[in-house]
């Protein structure tokens, strides 16, 4: 396995790709721990790259660039502060691993012997360990002191040191590779050094055997080229749908779908093997740049031959007229995608993350059966470990089976669809690609005109037997690392990412878009469930929820917020239970048959690479990663808003996250006894209908004026007491504290805002004015303007946190130095201050409220102003605002939703509601 050691600050994609180098190790890179763009140009196409930034100050830092087929892992270390090092494991736990360091030249007699300490720990841990960086250690001379104590500890630990010549332009050995057993027994073949015009440190190449079987996928991989699939060719190939099979199961027509498509893709665009050693080219590389990259390695070989000052300043200045086309060629390039993508926020995040930070990678050490297989299994037995939780069996019928419909059947059958609204749902479903697909599914939107026929007569054929097919009922699990953090090994530390067939999402999205019109028109819904709903969110839930909070705080109440957490909801929803409310809530015949066909039979299996698990039946739970998934669990979890409310308290909802909310009097104590019984009914409901809570991870936030308001208040869930805290996270985005002051949440706000401004700023040398505004709104302004309807009436001590993050921003698009007024700037990027976003939020949400496009908590809590007598006004649509004297708490009233809402609500005209405000004119 060929590697290189590149010493640089800064590494030419072109060195990694002409060396062919499997890892390149790079030490000094100068990169904090964003990385940011600077880091992605590490990377060539194909390759990834592990980064150890200097945790203080300037300079330092490690990085390592390797080829996505090998199985290379990050091992955690403690960092020092004297030096940068990066632990990787190449293989499984007992191979090859690998320490890259860079040390500084300060404080040698406490820096080496703590770096030999950290080597000797790290020596047993693998079979083979190569230590090698910049330890700016003078190896050309007899060392002394703690350079000779160190030199001596690493041979006494059987690391020999294999570099033998100056690595530096100033003549010195600062360089060094430490393997044990020598150059013989520690595999390292062909050991040479050379230098580079561009850095004053010389290029280290050598060579590691490794076992045969190292790489993932070792094989050539079978591709298709996507520059032959065109999408009129592939309609050419595919031909017209057979009438006379209109009438056929619809098995059978998913069968025919597979076999056709297959064979119609395969003819335009047979697969081909593709060798894991191939090389990729840039996606912005041009005929030019590879012609000047060709009269660059013209330019080196003079240099290498007769390695003259003249021929190296002809060189270095022909290297910056190179890198200068580079970045014209890339400015081309990610203005191209920022444009295309302008109007589709999904697609402009994953452009404006490619361009940020380096493609993710999943951790997993190996793509072995076993390791497949072992995930499988971990997933089956996790859920099968909660449900064995209960009192019940698996296969126990439950009571809501046997109970009769609470309703009349309202719906029987779908409606079938035609060629047109299949063109639509075609254009809507997401182009991700599953392995049981039989082509791309991008190449099935793109040639969704003349597809219409053939999907249609599949969909509709699914609806009317009322079966959906067994063949599009297997999951794809990819297992994805939580955290790149955690331990690789540990299987737990893996969620599953679910993929499945595309023709079946087609399917749940005609069935989804006729069930929730059946849901609006019967309000079957609870009112305060949010989740996947059209015209709710984790905005409108959270307005909402702190709008409850700041008015019993303004009447001196004390609120306990209680936010419960369920363990793998989705996958533990009993079938039976959920059958017999979809028949509770009037659906029947084909309609039910369908759903019943949809849930039942399905299974699972690891993908991990080329190798495949065994499918894993799933006897529970609704398909993660579908369409239908969240809107038949907002059913599931219906009765449970009645539950609470029945004790008195007030609950928002989220799919599976569920927020109780209770106030009462400072003085009453016996409410947490009605907190407690209503906990204790919940938990009930919850094992009943086999979801787990889990009292360990829920958490119990005190809103009140004073601290010692909460003294003798203890929530109890399930045996368990719940402590109050002081701050919590509400839906995972919003940082509540006692006093709803939100300033930890403006704090979170300003500092990741920032630090996503810093990571753009990377971006400017290659984007346009206009590029560059679009993604700092993609990725700073939308973080400012989330739940910013709540930041009205903030002290502005606390707002002119967000005021310079966004000043910072018009400074970074129009290139203003920070001594300019800002308030040019705003004007003309036409930008509103935070206040004035704030309001402008309240008035669009206020907007749908009162138009029906909002939801009903919302809209209830909007009053019209009736005056006494008939007034000139009396036929506006005028809002009523609460007096001052219903206040307490000024600070709280000025910010609850339309009581400080309702402040610039007034300040606009009637007809200001009556027309379609755009939320993105601020």
């Amino acid at each position: 396995m060929e590697r290189c050691y590149l010493p640089a600050r800064a590494v030419p994609i072109d060195l990694i790709l002409d060396e062919q180098a499997d890892l390149a190790c790079i030490a000094e890179t100068w990169l904090d721990e964003a990385g940011g763009a600077s880091l992605t140009q590490l990377c060539p196409p194909g390759y990834a790259v592990q980064h150890q930034p200097r945790s203080g100050g300037r300079g330092g830092g490690v990085a390592v660039v390797y080829k996505e087929s090998i199985p290379l892992t990050r091992c955690p270390i403690p960092q020092s502060t004297l030096f940068e090092c990066a632990h990787l494991r190449v293989g499984g736990r007992d191979s090859l691993g690998i320490l890259l360091v860079y040390r500084p030249p300060r404080c040698t007699t406490v820096s080496l012997p703590e770096l030999a300490g950290m080597v000797s720990g790290l020596a047993l841990e693998s079979q083979r360990l190569i230590v090698l960086g910049d330890f700016n250690v003078h190896a050309e001379t007899t060392p002394s002191g703690a350079a000779q104590d160190f030199m001596a500890a690493m041979a006494t630990m059987g690391l020999s040191q294999l570099v033998s010549g100056p690595t530096h332009r100033a003549g010195h050995t600062l360089d060094l590779v430490f393997c044990q057993g020598g150059e013989e027994g520690g595999g390292v073949e062909e050991l040479t050094i050379a230098p580079l015009p561009w850095t004053a440190h010389h290029l280290i190449r050598f060579r590691i055997t490794a076992p045969p079987n190292l790489r993932r996928g070792g094989g050539p991989k079978m591709v298709r080229p996507r520059r032959l699939m065109d999408p009129d060719g592939f309609l050419m190939a595919l031909g017209e749908f057979p009438a006379t099979l209109a009438g056929d199961p619809v098995d059978a027509l998913v069968a025919l779908w597979n076999k056709e498509v297959t064979r119609a893709v395969d003819t335009i665009a047979p697969e081909r093997p593709l060798s894991s050693t191939r090389a990729k080219p840039s996606p912005w590389f041009t005929e030019e740049l590879a012609a000047m990259k060709r009269k660059k390695r013209e330019l080196e070989g003079v240099w290498r031959s007769k390695p003259s000052e003249p021929n190296r300043t002809r060189l270095c200045l022909y290297l910056r007229a190179y890198a200068a086309a580079i970045d014209a060629a890339k400015n081309v390039f990610f203005a191209a995608n920022i444009a295309s993508a302008k109007n589709r926020p999904a697609e402009l995040f994953r452009v404006v993350r490619g361009l940020l930070y380096p493609a993710p990678q999943d951790g997993i050490p190996d793509n072995s059966a076993a390791r497949c297989e072992a995930f499988a299994q971990f997933f089956a037995d996790k859920v099968a470990l909660i449900r064995s939780s209960f009192d019940t069996i698996l296969t126990a019928v439950s009571e809501d089976v046997a109970r009769a419909p609470a309703c009349p059947i309202l719906m029987d059958s779908f409606q079938l669809v035609q060629p047109e609204d299949m063109d639509k749902v075609l254009g809507e479903v997401r182009a991700t690609t599953c392995i049981l697909d039989p082509c791309p599914s991008w190449l099935i939107k793109e040639a969704r005109g003349g597809l219409a026929e053939w999907v249609k007569v599949v969909v509709n054929a699914s609806l009317q037997e009322g079966i959906f097919p067994a063949s599009l009922k297997l999951a794809v699990i990819k297992p994805l690392l939580k955290k790149p953090s955690l331990d690789p090994t540990q299987l737990e530390n893996f969620r599953p990412i679910s993929n499945l067939p595309f023709l079946g999402k087609v399917m749940e999205r005609v069935v989804a878009a006729q069930l929730q019109a059946f849901l609006v028109d019967t309000d079957f819904l609870d009112p305060v469930q949010s989740g996947f709903r059209p015209g709710h969110g984790t905005e409108t839930a959270l307005v909402a929820l702190v709008d409850d909070l700041r008015r019993e705080l303004d009447r001196g109440s004390v609120s306990l917020l209680v936010l419960l957490d369920l363990s793998a909801a989705f996958d533990t929803v009993d079938h039976g239970i959920l059958l017999g409310r979809l028949a509770g809530m009037g659906l029947g015949g084909t309609v039910l048959q369908w759903l019943h066909s949809f849930l039942e039979g399905r299974s699972q299996m690891v993908s991990l690479g080329d190798t495949c698990s065994a499918p894993q039946p799933l006897t529970c739970g609704v398909p993660q990663g579908s369409v239908l998934s969240p809107m038949l669990f907002n059913i599931y979890m219906k009765p449970l808003g009645e539950i609470i409310r029945s004790f008195g308290v007030r609950c928002h909802l989220y799919a599976d996250d569920v927020q109780l909310c209770h106030s009462f009097p400072p003085v009453t104590k016996e409410a947490v006894q009605v907190l407690n019984r209503c906990l204790a009914a919940v938990s009930d409901w919850m094992r009943a209908n086999k979801l787990k809570l889990n009292p360990d991870k829920t958490e119990v936030l005190l809103v009140s004026r004073k601290a010692e308001q909460g003294i003798g208040l203890q929530p109890v869930l399930d045996g368990v007491a719940l402590p109050l805290k002081t701050q919590v996270r509400s839906l995972g985005v919003l940082l509540l504290d006692s006093s709803l002051s939100l300033e930890p949440q403006v704090s979170a706000v300003a500092r990741g805002a920032f630090a996503q401004l810093r990571l753009v700023r990377q971006l400017r040398p290659f984007l346009g004015r206009s590029d560059l505004a679009t993604v700092v709104h993609a990725l700073v302004t939308a973080r400012l303007d989330y739940c910013n309807a709540l930041y009205v009436g903030l002290p502005l001590k606390t707002a002119r946190k967000l005021q310079l993050v966004q000043w910072a921003a018009a400074r970074l698009i129009t290139g203003a130095a920070y001594r300019e007024r800002t308030t040019p700037l705003l004007s003309q990027l036409h930008w509103l201050p935070i206040c004035y976003r704030a309001q402008f939020k309240v008035l669009v949400l206020t907007y749908k409220a009162l138009n029906g496009s909002g939801p009903i908590y919302l809209s209830e809590r909007i009053s019209s102003y009736e005056p006494g007598r008939s007034l000139r006004s009396s036929g506006e649509a005028l809002l009523s605002v609460p007096p001052a004297s219903q206040a307490r708490l000024v600070g709280t009233r000025d910010r609850a939703f339309l009581l400080g809402g309702g402040s610039p609500a007034m300040e606009h005209p009637p007809q200001r509601y009556t027309a379609s405000p755009n939320p993105f004119e601020f």
